[in-house]
């Protein structure tokens, strides 16, 4: 068993050794962050200067993107539900990895970042 947990890479997100194979993704159990194996490192790695989304899909200004998991949100008490489109991104050089900027119906302007939507 201890092969099959070597030869995964760890997280990318919080580095931990417990990652899994779902399908084409490999899935952190800790965090929750999911990737693809054929990536070089997290999913808003931006050395070749495009923005990728949790899959790996090229996103580009106007593309509608769906968000992947439920995010909590400041004020808010449910939060970002996860499955809800967000239409016309703008991709910018956001803070601490935020690199969508976008509108979400209920709760106005905002940043996202790219690890957790999905191009729809």
């Amino acid at each position: 068993m201890s092969d099959a947990t070597e030869a995964l890479p760890p997280c990318p997100e919080c580095s931990s050794a417990y990652t899994y194979e779902m399908g084409a993704l490999l899935i952190c159990p800790e965090c929750g962050h999911e990737w693809s194996p054929t990536s070089a490192g997290p999913a808003d790695d931006h050395e070749d200067g495009t923005i990728r989304d949790a899959v790996g899909n090229v996103l580009a200004d106007g593309d509608t993107v769906t968000v992947i998991k439920t995010l909590k949100v400041k004020g808010s008490p449910s939060g970002i539900k996860a499955g809800t489109k967000v239409r016309n991104i703008r991709l910018v050089d956001g803070v601490d990895g935020h690199d969508i900027d976008c509108k979400i119906d209920g709760f106005g302007s905002m940043q996202l970042k790219s690890s957790v939507v999905k191009k729809a």
